[in-house]
């Protein structure tokens, strides 16, 4: 689950994250994140960096 918000500047990064993850399969993730308005690094940093735990970790909670 990505957060909703960058931890450094807290603008929201959550309502991009579906769009990216798609795109990024076809595109070069630097040119989705231009596209996305994504400009500052630390959010760059955010959706770059994030894995999926979610699958591997629920069954055991």
């Amino acid at each position: 689950m990505i957060p909703v918000r960058c931890f450094t500047c807290g603008k929201v990064i959550s309502e991009v994250w579906d769009e990216y993850k798609e795109r990024i399969k076809h595109e070069d993730p630097r040119k989705v994140l231009d596209d996305l308005g994504i400009t500052r690094y630390c959010c760059r940093r955010m959706l770059l960096t994030h894995e999926e735990l979610i699958d591997e970790v629920a069954p055991y909670g």
